[in-house]
């Protein structure tokens, strides 16, 4: 027991997304937990296409202990107008309640790829700022994300300038390693961000060594990520990993790993790779291991 409370603790700032897993909710939620994972972050299908209804699909996710990590995902919510603009408006509304019911602090908001959005960064900064309004009688933070296939903003630099243009106290980035990779934006940069003002990282790696085109990235993203650890750039997810932590950024790691083969395979057999990930950064990266019994166990 005491080994298993200490695997906890190791893994308690990693979770896993449930579109890593093929299923029920509830099954997805078990094998989590039964990987050693405590929190989990939700998308609003998990929500909507539980047959007992969306509601309770939260009382399944508040039954399981597991925490929710974040709320996934807003989408081409920046830079429309008129009926377009209030027609995401009333989504994000609705995505809100939904994140707010689940008890999630933390919504991902995805960068526009609509060819009917702005360009103009002032103006996507001033909707989501509006977005970011709207979420606080909620309690919720907005995570915004630049897709690597964004139409405006595809780098995390250049979400980080809209956030900072925006200028909320519950608006800021969400920072995901594919999109880092497949973009190759300089790792370097990431000592610019305020550590306070990242909400939310997730982890993958793919199998290749680049993505060249909009429509590879696209394609690779949806169907072949692989866990950290997995995949060739080990060595630049060890070194955002690193950069992260001492740039003193202590919240959540997600691991959000789409691939086809996985949603095929056996739900312990892919919480068990996750959880080996987990282990790998936690232990060999971050060096946050924790005491067994009767054992030391020194820092490296």
């Amino acid at each position: 027991m005491n080994h298993l409370r200490s695997i906890h603790e190791v893994l308690r700032a990693f979770g896993m997304d449930t579109i890593s897993l093929a299923g029920p909710l509830e099954a997805k939620l078990e094998a989590m937990a039964e990987a050693g994972f405590s929190q989990v972050m939700l998308k609003a299908n998990d929500l909507v296409g539980h047959p007992g209804g969306w509601k309770a699909a939260v009382n399944a996710v508040r039954s399981s202990g597991l925490r929710g990590t974040g709320f996934q995902v807003l989408r081409d919510f920046e830079g429309l107008s008129g009926h377009l603009h209030q027609y995401k408006v009333d989504i994000a509304k609705a995505m809100l309640e939904m994140c707010a019911a689940l008890g999630c602090k933390v919504l991902l908001a995805c960068s526009s790829t609509s060819a009917h959005a702005s360009q103009d960064l002032d103006e996507i900064a001033r909707d989501l700022r509006k977005l970011a309004m709207l979420a606080l009688p909620h309690g919720i933070r907005i995570a915004y994300e630049g897709l690597s296939w964004g139409r405006t903003v595809n780098e995390f630099t250049t979400a980080w300038d809209v956030v900072c243009r925006a200028d909320c106290p519950n608006l800021g980035v969400g920072l995901d390693s594919f999109h880092i990779l497949a973009a190759k934006t300089d790792l370097q940069a990431l000592k610019e961000l305020d550590p306070a003002k990242i909400f939310l990282v997730q982890l993958s790696d793919f199998m290749w060594q680049e993505t060249r085109t909009f429509e590879e990235r696209m394609a690779t993203a949806r169907t072949y990520r692989v866990f950290p650890g997995e995949g060739v750039h080990n060595a630049q997810i060890v070194e955002m990993v690193l950069q992260l932590d001492a740039l003193g950024y202590r919240g959540d790691y997600s691991f959000e790993v789409f691939n086809d083969d996985y949603v095929q395979m056996p739900l312990p057999f892919v919480a068990g790779r996750a959880r080996k990930s987990a282990l790998w950064l936690a232990e060999d990266v971050l060096r946050r291991s924790l005491p067994l019994p009767n054992q030391l166990r020194l820092r490296a």
